[in-house]
């Protein structure tokens, strides 16, 4: 009926069009599979924290980055480096400024020194109680200080619970302001912090976080003050013996993403890494909870002294400094937290 011609076109007019058909279908599959988890991630994003790695958040952030990747089927990923690889936390803030790192975690305390007014968050008994503190969190307020860091290069994505800041110390007990007297306590790299000390009688002395052990050894400081997790994970109890349940500030770390690196991912992007960021939250509380009362059977365990002094003193005695906010930016953020 056709020619031989004619045959051979269209034998090679079939195979041409199958041959386009399967390589089209190739490409479909290569694509597919660059979204598979366990694939080749379109973006490694490094993330950096000065924190060991048992510590309730960085296990929060190694599911932050299985959700990561579950969620972006492969095409984001988290590098996280822990214990100060990178820097200190303002050290890592800085980079973050500068675009040479993705994300971190930092205490909302050295984040004053960028943001000003995220110093509310270190007024000492600015917070009625632990539930207080995070309706706060979590209401207009605290979103309120997780945009502003985008005026000066990040942006906060969520909070994670760093507990209770209360004193320890080597030799002596604080029951009262007046124990704090003529001591040596180190605080963060915090005007905040070093005006909260000062108020209840210490001495201030700013130290970073990796070198506050040998500082303890060596008398550079009487004592410090932090939450339980932190200074049972530090091993400080081997310094100090004391350990005082003041509990005069609620200072939340901070998961902050530099501003570049988030103008660079698309809708999608943003939103899986924010949604992994708040699910990473939600199990970093919990994980913090058990920790604390592990931390207290095992401090019990070590011999340490657990005491849970009248907070009465301790409130009445900051309360000159609450008064300095007066007419501030943070003395307004004060007035609308007590009003929650």
């Amino acid at each position: 009926m056709f020619g031989k011609a004619t045959s051979f076109f269209i034998v090679g007019l079939c195979c041409g069009v199958l041959s386009a058909t399967l390589a089209f279908a190739l490409v479909l599959r290569s694509a597919d599979d660059a979204h598979e988890p366990g694939g080749s991630p379109t973006r490694v994003l490094k993330l950096a924290h000065s924190l060991d790695e048992k510590h309730p958040v960085h296990q929060a952030l190694l599911q932050m980055a299985e959700t990561l990747d579950q969620k972006s089927r492969g095409r984001l990923s988290l590098e996280i480096f822990a214990n100060s690889q990178l820097g200190s936390e303002a050290e890592c803030v800085e980079q973050l400024q500068q675009g040479a790192l993705d994300l971190t975690k930092t205490s909302a305390g050295p984040l004053e020194n960028f943001i000003p007014e995220i110093a509310v968050l270190g007024v000492p008994y600015v917070f009625r109680s632990e539930d207080h503190c995070w309706k706060v969190l979590e209401g207009p307020i605290g979103d309120e200080l997780l945009a502003a860091g985008e005026r000066v290069g990040f942006k906060g994505l969520c909070y994670f619970d760093a507990g209770a800041r209360s004193f320890y110390t080597v030799n002596r007990a604080i029951l009262s302001p007046d124990d704090l007297v003529g001591l040596k306590i180190r605080v963060q790299q915090s005007k905040t912090a070093m005006a909260m000390v000062e108020a209840l009688g210490g001495s201030p002395t700013p130290i970073d976080w990796g070198e506050l052990y040998s500082a303890l050894q060596t008398n550079q400081v009487d004592g410090a003050e932090n939450n339980l997790p932190s200074f049972y994970s530090n091993r400080h109890f081997e310094v100090c013996r004391h350990f005082t349940r003041n509990e005069h500030t609620r200072v939340p770390d901070v998961l902050l993403v530099s501003e570049q690196t988030w103008q660079a991912l698309s809708p999608d992007e943003q939103r899986w890494l924010q949604e992994a960021a708040y699910e990473s939250a939600d199990r970093q509380r919990q994980l913090w909870s058990d920790e604390t009362k592990r931390v207290l059977q095992a401090l019990e365990a070590e011999g340490v002294a657990v005491h849970v002094p009248d907070l009465a003193p301790f409130i009445e005695k900051v309360q000159d400094l609450h008064h300095s906010y007066d007419g501030t930016q943070v003395g307004g953020l004060m007035q609308r937290i007590a009003e929650e």
